[in-house]
């Protein structure tokens, strides 16, 4: 029993306060908006008040937290007849009201420069005792697709099975993507399989058909892109005519490293044969003959020019003097010591007697002087 009276107290204060109150939020728009990045959205929130709402008038606008344990993030703030509209870093120089007065019952608010970290749910509270009314609205900032990049995975052979992927790095899900051919009879192969969330396009067992130009399309709800492929199925290579040329390739090469190793190996074993040659010393054979016959030649001249200079009285002592300057010849060279000849007379043996007995025959020499001119 006493719990049905405190009911029934509570509900006549309530109906009490309304009657009093005469603040009223009149819009009327959606209450869940769409919007892509980079674009503005209005959020609309229209009051009147009443002649008993004679307080001080107060209007924030929040972003209600999607986690009842976080506190909700106020956006903007009008108090005291004055607007704080850098009330929230983040959002700082893109959130304005849209009256200059928001006292005459326009508490709309205008957010530019849409960005995805601003989707959330935002509240309108307009407060004038003793009169007390909010709105919530949904805000759904969504990103278009950006541009996507088309290409081929895997050989693009004939007979062999050919992927085609559209990819779209950003843009809010749910993406879809389209695929069609826009040359030649601009149909799809008939062994094509689509896939419109992974963006690929499988063409089995494709042929030189398949060839042509293909466009991607990426979209959502608030945007769409495209993008083109060029797709040439080519004839599968010779593998037979490629392995008998890659062995070919090989077989050249070894050769050639065979015939510079042997190169480098002769050149070594020359030199190193020269290189003992220079180093022998060879006694058994005789002096070369050009210096010889040299030798000989410019004995004999001295010989000549010395014969030229003598007179009679030194006849005698060049006859008995020793050639020490004489070169042997080759016989006399290879002769063994004990063949070798005597050495000639000494002058103090040989007189001018000994001479004359030995069939001598006294020569006189005209005196010449030592340009070779006779005195």
């Amino acid at each position: 029993m006493e719990l049905c009276l405190t009911r029934f107290c509570c509900l006549l204060l309530g109906l009490s306060a309304g009657l009093v109150s005469g603040l009223e939020i009149t819009s009327t728009g959606q209450t869940s908006i769409e919007k892509a990045s980079g674009q503005s959205v209005k959020l609309d929130c229209q009051f009147t008040l009443g002649p008993e709402d004679s307080g001080p008038l107060d209007i924030e606008w929040s972003l209600l937290s999607s986690d009842n344990q976080k506190e909700d993030i106020v956006v903007l703030l009008y108090s005291g007849d004055r607007a704080y509209e850098d009330y929230y870093p983040p959002m700082r120089g893109r959130v304005h009201f849209n009256s200059p007065d928001p006292k005459n019952g326009d508490a709309s608010i205008t957010l530019t420069g849409l960005k995805s970290s601003d989707s959330g749910t935002y509240q309108c509270k307009v407060k004038k005792a003793p009169g007390i009314r909010s709105r919530k609205m949904l805000l759904i900032v969504m990103v278009k697709p950006s541009k996507p990049r088309c290409f081929a995975e895997g050989p693009t052979q004939e007979g062999k099975d050919i992927v085609l992927r559209c990819l779209s790095s950003e843009g809010t899900s749910p993406l879809q993507y389209s695929w069609e051919k826009t040359s030649g009879n601009k149909l799809l192969p008939a062994t094509a399989m689509l896939d419109p969330v992974g963006g690929t396009i499988n063409v089995k067992n494709a042929s030189a058909s398949a060839s042509g130009t293909y466009r991607c399309t990426s979209s959502n709800r608030v945007g769409i892109e495209e993008c083109i492929l060029q797709l040439n199925v080519t004839p599968p290579p010779n593998t037979a005519g490629i392995i008998a040329g890659a062995i070919i390739a090989v077989l050249l090469i070894l050769i050639i490293i065979a015939i510079i190793l042997f190169c480098c190996c002769r050149a070594r074993h020359r030199k190193k044969y020269e290189k003992e040659i220079c180093n022998e010393i060879r006694e058994d054979v005789p002096p070369p003959k050009s210096r010889v016959s040299t030798a000989r030649s410019f004995t004999v001249g001295s010989q000549r020019s010395s014969l030229g200079s003598m007179s009679p009285s030194n006849l005698h002592e060049y006859a008995l003097k020793p050639q020490y300057d004489k070169i042997p010849s080759t016989e006399e060279y290879d002769r063994p010591p004990s063949h070798a000849p005597l050495p000639p007379p000494t002058a103090s043996r040989m007189g001018g007697p000994n001479l004359s007995r030995m069939g001598a025959i006294p020569v006189m020499i005209p005196a010449q002087n030592r340009d070779g001119s006779i005195v």
